[in-house]
């Protein structure tokens, strides 16, 4: 309010700032403003009031509720400004409301349906039921592995001795770092075995015994195979098959190296017999000069004759030998 107002509604001229569009606005419209030509300078109807009305904060009411001035109608042009509703406290229901539903046309509000919780038939999986199964099965493996582990160490207690029908109820295992066994050897039947006394004499060879350490039968060894023309034979019978085989011969020497010719089936080898003096003997020493050496011969199935022959080749006709013992082994090797 100003000091030549007080409140009262006095007719003054309207001011040089008066809105030319206040017919545009609420507050306008309420105070009577109209468009232009509708009467009243600057669009309002007749002489208007005071402008500094005081009212309360939130107050729209227009001017001429309660200050005795009438009101027109709110009707712009081309558009139709609906009355203004109330404000509501809060909390409280609206008593201007309508819910769509109610009002003519409305379409009808259905409410969601929610499910139950814990599921059902249609309704999501049976979580329930899934985790019942999940332990059954656990627990039959569970008891699988135990019956299992159980049984085993019985069986294995047993020495996996448990037969049925008379055959073994177990499989022997093979381990993978276990190679198979090799193919045992033929069994290699025995070879031919002489004596000195059972040789055939020649040249001037004999029987003796003089010289110990022989290994034949008594003592007994062929001397007198120390000139040429010397010889002594071996018949030998049951040759298993053709093929490479070792004459073994055990012989003396008086601490010197000798050799021999080697005839088989009648014909000359082409490799003398080696008789070195392997023992170390001291020359003369014949007691001391016992040892054995080896030739490989080639023989038939069945009888063979080997002969060991003092030819002017040889030592044997200077330094002589004592034959001991004769035999066979099967190979090339000594």
């Amino acid at each position: 309010m100003t000091p030549g107002n007080n409140g009262e509604n006095t007719p003054s001229a309207p001011q040089g700032d008066d809105d030319p569009f206040g017919y545009l606005y609420e507050d306008g419209q309420a105070a009577g403003a109209t468009p232009p030509g509708g009467g009243g300078g600057y669009g309002y109807p007749g002489p208007r009031s005071s402008y500094n009305h005081v009212r309360a904060v939130g107050d729209r009411r227009p001017y001429s509720q309660g200050h005795g001035q009438q009101t027109y109608g709110q009707q712009t042009y081309g558009q139709q400004v609906p009355p203004q509703q109330p404000q509501q406290a809060p909390g409280r229901p609206n008593a201007h409301y309508t819910a769509p539903e109610a009002q003519p046309g409305g379409a009808p509000v259905t409410a969601p349906r929610y499910a139950p919780a814990g599921g059902g038939r249609g309704r999501g999986p049976n979580t329930k039921g899934l985790l019942i199964a999940a332990i059954a099965v656990v627990a039959v493996v569970a008891i699988g592995i135990g019956a299992a582990m159980l049984f085993g160490g019985k069986d294995e207690d047993k020495g996996g001795d448990a037969q049925a029908g008379g055959k073994s109820s177990r499989a022997a295992s093979v381990q993978p770092s276990e190679k198979p066994s090799k193919k045992p050897k033929k069994e290699q039947a025995e070879l031919p075995k002489t004596d000195a006394k059972a040789l055939q004499l020649q040249g001037g060879t004999t029987t003796a015994s003089d010289v110990p350490g022989a290994k034949a039968d008594g003592g007994v060894y062929v001397a007198g195979f120390d000139k040429v023309g010397a010889q002594v034979t071996w018949t030998v019978d049951g040759i298993p098959e053709d093929g490479s085989y070792s004459l073994r011969v055990n012989y003396g020497v008086p601490g010197k190296d000798s050799n021999a010719t080697i005839l088989v089936n009648g014909k000359k080898q082409t490799r003398p017999l080696n008789m070195k003096n392997f023992a170390h003997a001291e020359e003369g020493q014949w007691e001391k000069g016992w040892t054995n050496t080896w030739a490989v011969v080639q023989l038939t199935k069945g009888t063979n004759t080997v002969t060991l022959s003092c030819e002017q080749s040889d030592l044997c006709g200077s330094t002589g030998a004592n034959i001991d013992q004769m035999w066979l082994v099967e190979g090339d090797q000594g």
